[in-house]
């Protein structure tokens, strides 16, 4: 929850391929105090089945920037594995790895503001936005 003198921030991810949640994705949070301040790991959270963070840390006074690392790379794995065991492999796909193994996003805050940042994700592409 946000203060007057500290930010909010909340986060989900929706996986574009098939139009659903990603869950037990891992997101991390850092923040830091202006432009130049080192970044602090505030710690972490894991995405539920619905693809939200419902418990992120709370941000320090006085950040103004904030950084959300989620760590896609077990989730693609995890969802490549499972289509295995319904299909056969896609072999024009060319790619046997995960092509964005990490996907971090770093925004400017203000104090008493909540910041909610979607992740839309697909296997080759995602795109962030600030929401509400």
């Amino acid at each position: 929850m946000s203060t007057d003198t500290t930010a909010s921030v909340s986060t989900h991810i929706l996986d574009t391929s098939v139009g659903r949640p990603a869950g037990e994705v891992s997101v991390l949070l850092a923040a830091r105090v202006g432009r130049a301040g080192d970044w602090q790991a505030l710690g972490g959270s894991a995405t539920d089945a619905d693809g939200r963070c419902k418990d992120l840390p709370a941000l320090p006074e006085g950040t103004t920037h904030v950084r959300l690392d989620f760590a896609v790379e077990a989730y693609f794995e995890k969802k490549q594995a499972d289509a295995q065991q319904d299909a056969p492999a896609n072999r024009d796909s060319g790619a046997a790895h995960v092509f964005f193994p990490e996907v971090a996003i770093t925004f400017a805050v203000s104090p008493g503001e909540h910041y909610h940042v979607p992740l839309l994700l697909n296997p080759f592409g995602y795109s962030v936005y600030r929401g509400s």
